[in-house]
């Protein structure tokens, strides 16, 4: 059986699997920026994209770098797929696995499908690398990695200095995030303060791992922070009788020029998307070619998943 690492989560990774990803993640985005021509290390590896949530940056990023890679990459058409007669998430991921696959690229939405992917592979010896590409609210390991290699290029850092001394805001529905549920985690390990700001509603009832402190003070929250990364109101994860008064939240919690304007003057905006404008980040904000990360986070996707696929390989 081939080795493989799988990436169940970010508490999964060491930290030096951490600095290895973010070295070599850095590395391919520089060489995709000058244009060199990449090997392609993952020739006849097969990858499948499991999603039974709705994904555009995920799923395509993936898709995307599995391919620069020399992988053959086969998005599961899920809502046509045997999930419809009544077939578990574990089924489905063993029949998959059982078809070759070097590379399972999952997202779900129960707590701990994930692990139960990976422990189900093992147990049948299947030598398939299980990735992590989003578990409801519960993580998102390769958004947090490619959001902390973002701020690393954007500041000139490196990996191995990595995020110490900055102060990282998170702002928005932050009980029902996965993206801040992996990046509070990975930011404290690599040294910055993260703070969470949200409605009271929105907030886990104590400081998750890496969260040194919680409130629903804007100002406060937002006062002399380096990064303010902002999160959409995630309706589909509320309850049936709660409602937003999106109003209310853009002036409460919205990223403005007037609440950015409480951070640092060099402070620069990050959101994961999708972007609800005029809601929680105002589009001159969003697009501000000074201030914003935004669509380099996106662009970020594909080396950092690269990066994961060759960690998984163990190559």
């Amino acid at each position: 059986m081939c080795a493989v690492n799988h990436l169940t989560g970010i508490d999964a990774l060491s930290d030096a699997d951490i600095r290895q990803i973010l070295t070599r993640t850095l590395a391919i985005d520089a060489a995709l920026e000058a244009g060199h021509h990449l090997d392609s290390p993952l020739q006849n590896r097969l990858l499948f994209n499991l999603f039974y949530e709705n994904s555009t940056r995920t799923s395509l990023s993936f898709a995307v770098a599995g391919m620069r890679m020399g992988a053959h990459v086969v998005t599961v058409p899920v809502a046509a797929s045997s999930v419809h007669k009544g077939e578990s998430v574990r089924d489905t991921v063993l029949t998959l696995c059982a078809q070759g696959a070097d590379f399972m690229v999952l997202r779900a939405g129960g707590a701990g499908t994930i692990d139960a992917a990976r422990k189900a592979v093992e147990e049948h010896g299947l030598s398939t690398a299980i990735i992590n590409a989003g578990e409801g609210a519960f993580g998102h390991p390769t958004q947090a990695l490619l959001d902390a290699a973002t701020i690393l290029k954007a500041l000139g850092r490196t990996p191995e200095t990595g995020l110490e001394g900055l102060t990282i805001t998170i702002v928005g529905d932050l009980l029902h995030s996965r993206v801040a549920a992996s990046c509070a985690p990975l930011f404290a390990r690599l040294g910055a303060e993260v703070r969470y700001c949200g409605p009271g509603e929105m907030l886990p009832d104590q400081a998750p791992q890496g969260v040194a402190s919680m409130t629903k003070d804007q100002k406060a929250a937002f006062k002399d922070a380096d990064i303010i990364m902002t999160l959409r109101i995630q309706l589909e994860r509320l309850s049936a009788d709660a409602s937003v008064d999106q109003v209310a939240y853009r002036s409460d919690y919205g990223v403005t020029s007037e609440s950015l304007s409480l951070a640092k003057p060099t402070a620069l905006v990050m959101h994961p998307g999708p972007m609800n404008r005029g809601v929680e980040i105002d589009g001159n904000i969003a697009d501000h070619p000074d201030r914003s990360l935004i669509l380099k986070q996106v662009a970020m996707g594909v080396p950092t998943r690269m990066a994961v696929l060759e960690f998984a390989a163990s190559l």
